[in-house]
C-alpha cells in the first residue's frame, strides 16, 4: 500500500514580475509566497473532523479565507476587532490549527528584493515568481516525504486555467529534468534529481477554494510568509512553539535545506522591513 505525505498549497502575493523597477515602500510587505501544509494522508479524516467542529461551533458554513478574517471582510463582516466575539473566536481558530497533526511549508520571495537581484540580467525574461516557489517547496516536501518512505501528492488551489497549466507543467519538468535551477549555484542545496522526483512524486490534485484542508494551508501561509520581516508575529509563534512547522522537526542544517525558504530578502532586511 502507497504511504502519502499531501501537500496542500495555496498562493498569497503577485506571481508576475514587474514591468518596471520597483520603488522601495518601508511600510509596504510586497511578496509572493507558495506553500501551505503537509499532512499524512490517514491523518486527514481527523484534522477535517476538528475542522467540522470548530465551524459547527460558530455556525459558519463557509471558507476560513485568511483575508476576510483578519480584515473583517465578506463573510465575516461581523468578526470585529472591537467586537465581543473576536477574542473567544481567535483562540478557538488557533486552537482547531495547532491541535492538527500537520506541518507548515512555503516558498517566500521578497518582489523588490526579486526585481533588484535579477531585472538588470533577466530583464523582461525574468520567471514568474511561482516557478521559483513551486520548484523550491515543492522540493522540500518530496526531500520531507521521502524521509519517511513515503509518496508525495501535490495539491494546489484551483485558480484560473493558465495559471494551473503552468503548475502542472512546472510539475512535469521536475520529474523531466529536477530543479530548473543552475546547478553549480544550487548544488549546496543538495537538490533531488529527476530520477529521485520521479520516484517520490505522486500526482497533482487541483482543490477547490471550499477544501478544509486548502482553506487550513491558507490559514498556515499567510503567518508564514509575514515572518520573513516579523520573526516574531504571534501567530507564527504559536506555529512554532507548537510544533507545526516543518523546521521543528529537522536539525538547523537540515533547516537550512528542507525547512521554509525566504528568498531575496536582503533589501528588506538591510532597510528593516
Amino acid at each position: 500500500m502507497v504511504r502519502v505525505l499531501n501537500f496542500y498549497m495555496d498562493d498569497s502575493g503577485t506571481r508576475t514580475p514587474n514591468r518596471k523597477p520597483l520603488g522601495y515602500a518601508p511600510k509596504v510587505r510586497d511578496f509572493f509566497a507558495l506553500g501551505g501544509v503537509l499532512i499524512n494522508e490517514e491523518e486527514e479524516a481527523t484534522a477535517r473532523r476538528q475542522y467540522n467542529d470548530f465551524c459547527s461551533r460558530w455556525s459558519i458554513h463557509y471558507p476560513l479565507h485568511s483575508v476576510e478574517i483578519r480584515h473583517s471582510t465578506g463573510s465575516f463582516t461581523w468578526l470585529k476587532r472591537d467586537g465581543a466575539e473576536y477574542g473567544k473566536f481567535m483562540h478557538g481558530l488557533t486552537r482547531m490549527l495547532l491541535s492538527l497533526d500537520a506541518l507548515g511549508l512555503a516558498c517566500v520571495i521578497d518582489r523588490p528584493g526579486y526585481d533588484a537581484r535579477y531585472r538588470e540580467k533577466y530583464g523582461r525574461r525574468q520567471w514568474h515568481l511561482c516557478q521559483t516557489a513551486f520548484a523550491i517547496a515543492v522540493e522540500r516536501a518530496a526531500k520531507f516525504a521521502r524521509r519517511d518512505g513515503r509518496k508525495l501528492r501535490v495539491m494546489p488551489e484551483r485558480s484560473n486555467k493558465a495559471d494551473d497549466d503552468r503548475l502542472v507543467r512546472y510539475y512535469n519538468d521536475l520529474k523531466a529534468g529536477g530543479p530548473p535551477f543552475e546547478k553549480m549555484s544550487s548544488a549546496g542545496y543538495e537538490p533531488l534529481t529527476s530520477a529521485e522526483f520521479t520516484d517520490t512524486l505522486h500526482e497533482i490534485r487541483f482543490k477547490s477554494k471550499t477544501s478544509p484542508m486548502g482553506q487550513v494551508a491558507d490559514l498556515f501561509l499567510w503567518p508564514i510568509a509575514i515572518s520573513g520581516y516579523d520573526p516574531e508575529n504571534r501567530p507564527y509563534v504559536a506555529l512554532r512553539d507548537a510544533g507545526r512547522l516543518i523546521e521543528t522537526r529537522l536539525s538547523a542544517k537540515e533547516a537550512e535545506l528542507g525547512g521554509s525558504k525566504y528568498s531575496c530578502f536582503e533589501l528588506a532586511h538591510e532597510r528593516g522591513r
